[in-house]
């Protein structure tokens, strides 16, 4: 109860808590000495932490991270707040792009920090793919899609690949793969060549594979929306020091941001929540990272919405309306 105590003053505040606070604001009577002696102990389990000699306690990430999972007491959207999201998120008239950027608004706004949106890359068939060599070691991939995008793509060729191998390789795909966006296409033949079912030898069936690579261009036609990121600065001293909110900046317009995001979202089934130093990304700019993935007709996850903001982010009204939030725009894609 004292650790819950002291994670709700530093969200309501931002401000340390002593213990003579904490016993006014406990509903059972401790004295300030008992408290202080449980406020120790939880500091030696690395829960809490004092900024400076004599001053109260704030959460540490680990403090916060027990406090999500075990502590926290989430709240539920009410109908009026859903119905204002389903508002704000209707399509009619409007791209899916500016449906996108008006929920990465709404959650900027709910949760008075930024609001992201990871947009869903185009899922266009194959309509014909080439293999072309360049010369020893290197291939030049044709892709052509059934909306008229063409991606080029330049690969390593094994060594000791014949001729014969690169026209085997566009008949094959264009037989047996076209159709298909690029990642089932990418499936199809992973579960061909893993029952050993592909006409296909070794040589040739690495040129398809590496041809087909998902990798190569995942953040390709992709675009990560972001609102609200005035409200970071205004919330500077739960952020430390401006320069971190720079650097947060720059990292969210770095492409590898784009890659990670996805990366996460693939991994759930739900809302994450990573804190801090929990995660890679933003761990030098002590920020919170609230993010939810959302999946089309097929049941396929293609993006991710959700909120940065200050470790301090009210979680228990911001994890109900990101993980509401991201099956609205799952729902539209539909």
């Amino acid at each position: 109860m004292i650790l819950r105590e002291i994670v709700e003053a530093y969200v309501a505040t931002g401000e340390p808590v002593g213990s003579r606070t904490l016993s006014r604001r406990l509903p059972m009577a401790l004295s300030p000495a008992t408290i202080r002696n449980v406020m120790a102990d939880l500091e030696e389990s690395g829960l809490i932490f004092a900024p400076h000699t004599s001053a109260g306690r704030l959460p540490t990430d680990r403090g916060l991270r027990m406090f999500v999972d075990g502590l926290l007491e989430r709240g539920a959207l009410t109908p009026e707040e859903e119905e204002a999201i389903l508002a704000r998120c209707r399509a009619e008239g409007r791209s899916i792009e500016e449906v996108l950027a008006e929920a990465s608004g709404l959650l900027a706004g709910l949760s008075h920090a930024a609001g992201l949106v990871l947009a869903p890359k185009s899922e266009a068939a194959l309509k014909h793919v080439e293999f072309v060599s360049l010369g020893p070691g290197r291939v030049l991939v044709v892709l052509v899609t059934e909306d008229g995008q063409v991606e080029n793509r330049v690969i390593e060729a094994p060594q000791g690949l014949p001729p014969s191998a690169l026209a085997q390789a566009s008949n094959y795909v264009n037989a047996r793969l076209t159709g298909r966006t690029l990642e089932e296409a990418r499936n199809a033949l992973e579960e061909e060549i893993s029952a050993h079912r592909t006409e296909l030898d070794d040589l040739t069936g690495k040129v398809v594979e590496a041809g087909l690579a998902t990798k190569a261009g995942a953040a390709a036609g992709r675009a990560l929306i972001v609102r609200g990121q005035a409200q970071l600065l205004a919330d500077v001293t739960a952020l430390e020091r401006l320069e971190t909110i720079r650097g947060l900046f720059e990292r969210l317009e770095a492409k590898e941001t784009l890659l990670r995001l996805l990366e996460l979202a693939q991994a759930s089934e739900g809302v994450q929540i990573f804190i801090g130093s929990e995660n890679r990304l933003f761990e030098a700019a002590g920020v919170t990272m609230i993010v939810a993935p959302y999946r089309n007709a097929r049941d396929r996850i293609v993006g991710a919405i959700g909120v940065i903001g200050p470790t301090r982010i009210n979680y228990g009204r911001i994890i109900p309306a990101v993980d509401y939030t991201a099956k609205v725009i799952g729902r539209l894609l539909g």
